[in-house]
Formats: C-alpha cells, sequence, structure tokens
C-alpha cells in the first residue's frame, strides 16, 4: 500500500473517530425517568436498553477506527491480523477500520477462531 493510500485511510478514520467521539458524550438518552404510569416506564426502559446498545456499539467501532490508526502508525495496516495476508483494497474501501480480510472476517463471525485466538485477543494485541 502506497503513502497516499494510507493518507487518505488516516483521514477516513481519524473523521470516524470524531464523529464516534462526539457521539459517546452524549448519554442523555440512558438518563432514569420516573413516571405514574408502568406502561410508560416500560417503555422509556425499552428506549434506554436501545440507547444502551447504540452507545455499545459506537464505543466497539470506536475501539476498531482506533486500533486502525494505530495500525496506520506501526506499519501493519492493511494487513490481515489472523493470517497476514493483505487485506483487498475493496474491503478497505467498504470499511477502512477492518483489521481481517474477508475470508477471516467470516471465520471470525462463524467463531471458527481457535480459542487461543480470540477475535478480541487479536484485536487487543494490536
Amino acid at each position: 500500500m502506497n503513502r497516499t493510500d494510507l493518507e487518505k485511510y488516516k483521514a477516513v478514520l481519524e473523521a470516524k473517530q470524531a464523529e464516534l467521539s462526539g457521539g459517546l458524550r452524549n448519554r442523555d438518552d440512558i438518563l432514569i425517568e420516573k413516571t405514574p404510569d408502568a406502561l410508560d416506564e416500560v417503555q422509556l426502559a425499552g428506549e434506554r436498553e436501545l440507547a444502551i446498545r447504540n452507545l455499545d456499539r459506537e464505543a466497539n467501532l470506536l475501539r476498531n477506527v482506533r486500533a486502525a490508526l494505530f495500525r496506520i502508525n506501526d506499519g501493519s495496516y492493511g494487513i490481515c491480523m489472523h493470517c497476514e495476508e493483505e487485506i483487498k483494497p475493496k474491503r478497505l474501501e467498504a470499511v477502512p477500520w477492518a483489521p481481517f480480510c474477508i475470508r477471516c472476517q467470516e471465520a471470525a463471525d462463524r467463531h471458527e477462531f481457535a480459542d487461543a485466538e480470540s477475535v478480541d485477543d487479536l484485536l487487543a494485541a494490536a
């Protein structure tokens, strides 16, 4: 991967990081509100649970974006963290924070990595 491509991906990742960081600061949706109506409380609890899941998803994505920026800095960006093959440019265009090639990502989604090589362990190593 050439320097121009790396700079392009770095800019995209930094923009995504800024976007996600701003969104995680707003936690008004998870405030616990008391209402006299039990049905309203159930609805608010459901909405709060959805907001918590969204925050968790965005926090995970932010970790992946930061890990990708780290890989750019250490020179391992664009290399699959599992098989160490090059990640195709088409995949990086679609998911610039992708730590795995498409084949290894599909295996990870099916939980086919060995226990010692869990996705979390590989990402933590980044």
